[in-house]
């Protein structure tokens, strides 16, 4: 189906994630950091990106708006799955270029559905 490149911290999210969207038929490729993130959608241009917003160093907001900016990874949505469950979070992540926003702990057909939608839309 598609190729989903999940950029979080946390072992166990990111198993969680990758499981649901492997059942579902999807290739699966994980970063654990913001930095790890670009390197991995610029050079295996996955068709989304599941991004985490709190990690070490580069954070998945800036992440995001590094990606959604850059010529050679413009075109690839992001979608945030973060614990920051604020208006304001949600808005800023979508000022950095995220077409969606999801709030841990995501239920899997809301993944499932989000991830779908982005696809086929």
């Amino acid at each position: 189906m598609a190729t989903i490149l999940v950029v979080d911290d946390s072992p166990t999210q990111t198993h969680r994630l990758a499981n649901t969207l492997v059942r579902q038929g999807h290739e699966v490729l994980t970063a654990a950091s913001g930095r790890d993130g670009i390197e991995l959608a610029s050079e295996e241009q996955p068709d989304v990106i599941l991004m985490d917003v709190v990690m070490p160093g580069i954070n998945g907001f800036q992440a995001t708006r590094h990606l959604t900016r850059a010529k050679n990874t413009g075109h690839i949505p992001v979608i945030i799955v973060s614990s920051k469950s604020q208006d304001t979070d949600r808005v800023w992540g979508e000022r950095q270029g995220a077409i969606g926003y999801l709030t841990k702990p995501v239920d899997d057909q809301t993944l499932i559905d989000t991830v779908n939608n982005v696809l086929c839309g």
